[in-house]
């Protein structure tokens, strides 16, 4: 997971297309259910922290949502201990190789939003 990229994905392949639109219609059926904001009603639970991954994922990749699940990952995304890891994970200089060709690999960097490596002396 990198928080800190925004990616135009190569292609999307059906089976991601159904993933995507199985979170919604999970998304969608738990706001229903518990009349929301949350996922399990009107407070942050573990159900919304198993999700929690997935919105910064949202925020990456910019999948086609819901307008009632696109409003959850905001709601998700401005709670404080989400801007804390967030801000946070921009902070970090390390880098995974194998990470970063991967995602490399998955589609065109739109913006890097992390803190710049530093220098070779």
């Amino acid at each position: 997971m990198n928080c800190g990229l925004r990616v135009r994905l190569n292609e999307s392949t059906p089976a991601l297309e159904r993933e995507w639109s199985r979170i919604d219609e999970l998304w969608r059926e738990g706001l229903r259910t518990s009349e929301g904001p949350f996922l399990a009603g009107r407070h942050f639970t573990a159900v919304d922290a198993f999700f929690a991954p997935l919105a910064f994922r949202v925020q990456s990749y910019s999948p086609s949502l819901s307008p009632e699940s696109s409003a959850y990952v905001g709601r998700m995304l401005s709670l404080p201990h989400m801007t804390d890891w967030y801000d946070a994970a921009l902070r970090e200089v390390w880098r995974d190789e194998a990470h970063e060709q991967e995602a490399r690999a998955a589609g065109e960097w739109l913006v890097d939003l992390r803190a710049k490596l530093p220098s070779a002396v």
